[in-house]
């Protein structure tokens, strides 16, 4: 069983007045909600469970996309009576996600990426192949609101500095182990586990060069939406 993730919690305060009435996953682009988007291409890849976290007006992301019927997957939600940041969305989702490697994006992302590049990996961290990693992330391109980058990629790991930054996509794959000892329901980031894990040379990594886009404003969602209904 592959299960997924879908980071659908954050307020969206950059894509205010956006988001004052509609959660930031429920924003069209291309003619279809941006959730939509990876609940498709999860489905076409085999993923049959996804668990969506959300805070801010929640209850639309449910009534919108019900049980996952309709998109070929089994959705469970994730209530946070506030956001609880990366890391501690996953922590209070890790119940529902069968003690298991899982897969991880970020709602406010859209890309061209195919998830079935990740099946051998995913496949991989869960028969401890390779015992020694917790995390597996998607490198891109800096984008031009985030130049400076993330983290360095080197032989197929992951480092928390160096030259020729990139930036971290948003799609990652992690095992449980990496969050051992966190309390569900408080907020926790996600970076500073990830560089303590990168420490131990634990965090594995691959760089896409396809088309990726960060969805953080209203002039970038336009900018995508264009993009899209240009190229339908």
């Amino acid at each position: 069983m592959n299960s997924a993730m879908i980071l659908a919690a954050g307020r969206g305060e950059r894509m205010r007045p956006l988001t004052d009435h509609t959660p930031k996953p429920l924003l069209m682009a291309g003619g279809k909600p941006l959730i939509v988007w990876h609940l498709e291409k999860l489905a076409d890849a085999g993923f049959t469970d996804v668990v969506i976290n959300h805070a801010h007006l929640g209850e639309q992301i449910e009534a919108m996309l019900g049980n996952g019927n309709a998109f070929g997957v089994r959705i469970s939600y994730s209530h946070e009576a506030q956001a609880l940041e990366t890391a501690g969305g996953i922590v209070n989702a890790l119940r529902m996600l069968y003690d298991a490697p899982f897969l991880v994006v970020n709602a406010d992302i859209w890309t061209d990426y195919d998830f079935r590049k990740l099946l051998p990996r995913l496949d991989a961290m869960r028969t401890h192949r390779v015992a020694e990693c917790l995390a597996h992330l998607v490198m891109v391109d800096n984008p031009p609101q985030h130049s400076r980058g993330d983290f360095a990629l080197s032989a197929n790991t992951v480092h928390s500095d160096g030259n020729a930054l990139l930036t971290f996509s948003g799609i990652g794959i992690y095992r449980p182990a990496l969050f051992a000892g966190m309390t569900p329901g408080q907020p926790a980031k996600l970076a500073p586990l990830l560089r303590w894990a990168m420490q131990r040379e634990q965090v594995s990594g691959e760089y896409y060069a396809g088309r990726w886009r960060d969805i953080g404003t209203p002039e970038r969602l336009a900018e995508l939406n264009r993009e899209l209904l240009g190229s339908a």
